[in-house]
């Protein structure tokens, strides 16, 4: 990797399927010098981006949006992939989009193509000057190990535990340090393993005392796909981020305060922020 740039952690979607009106959906960025690093697409991505451009992110111009890696293929991560195909090419971006995602990865990209062959054939023929390139998209379906590598950082998935489809988290190896991304997941056998030595790890969470709250079945889905507060205190308590960010909040009637002192007096003295839409975290 190149001589030490600045790197930034940028919350554009803490959100969950809930419409919640103050969270956009999933998404993040991880911003190495001038190049930026999407995780996730929920609905609003491109104009969240714009908004942390606005508040002084320069690096998340809709032009710069070339790099985006899929954690798994739930609407509230991918439902702004068409804004992230289309979108900055409308704003001139001219490189194809890259991504790296899950297996049916392709097979939603192919669909999301052919929904828009419309809008693409009067934008290529009409009157407008749009270039030939900036729509496509070229997508990797991954595995666990080893999935991107430029002169800025390296990227690894691990598997979560999210469903029966294969899903992902992903860490990132960067100049400033390690930023662990867990993707939609319920506590992992190896999730220690996964997530040692991160400076920074964003973990998706849900409160537990609103979890009581919850009907069976609901509790069921729930305790199977995801985290809870009390099982993230004792992985944090073991991995010891610098910094652990709360994403993907389920408060079922929890603060945000709450939901961090629940992480808390679960055993985990650490650092904890739960994240907001278009918060900053700077390694």
């Amino acid at each position: 990797m190149t001589s030490p740039a600045l790197t930034q952690l940028v919350m554009l979607g803490t959100g969950t399927p809930n419409a919640e009106a103050d969270r956009a959906g999933a998404s993040l960025a991880i911003v190495v010098g001038d190049t930026p690093y999407l995780v996730d697409f929920g609905p609003g991505v491109v104009r969240q981006a714009m908004a942390a451009r606005q508040q002084g992110v320069a690096a998340l111009s809709p032009q710069n949006l070339r790099l985006a890696f899929l954690t798994h293929l739930h609407s509230d991560h991918t439902l702004g992939y068409p804004d992230l195909i289309f979108t900055p090419w409308t704003l001139e971006r001219a490189q194809p989009l890259r991504v790296f995602g899950p297996p049916g990865t392709q097979s939603m990209t192919r669909h999301i193509l052919q929904a828009w062959q419309a809008d693409i054939q009067e934008r290529l023929t009409g009157l407008e000057p749009a270039n030939s390139s900036g729509y496509r998209v070229e997508v990797t379906e991954i595995e666990a190990g080893r999935v991107y590598q430029d002169a800025l950082l390296r990227v690894d998935a691990f598997p979560a535990r999210h469903g029966s489809w294969p899903a992902f988290g992903y860490r990132f190896t960067t100049p400033n340090g390690i930023i662990v991304v867990s993707g939609d997941t319920a506590p992992h056998p190896q999730s220690v393993e996964f997530y040692a030595g991160c400076d920074i790890l964003v973990h998706e969470v849900y409160s537990q005392t609103g979890f009581q709250t919850r009907p069976a079945l609901w509790q069921r889905y729930h305790a199977s796909v995801h985290t809870s507060t009390k099982e993230l205190a004792e992985i944090a308590r073991r991995v010891q981020p610098d910094l652990l960010v709360l994403t993907h909040q389920l408060f079922w009637g929890q603060s945000a305060a709450g939901l961090a002192a629940e992480i808390n007096q679960a055993g985990y003295n650490g650092k904890v922020v739960s994240a907001r839409d278009l918060d900053v975290f700077q390694l």
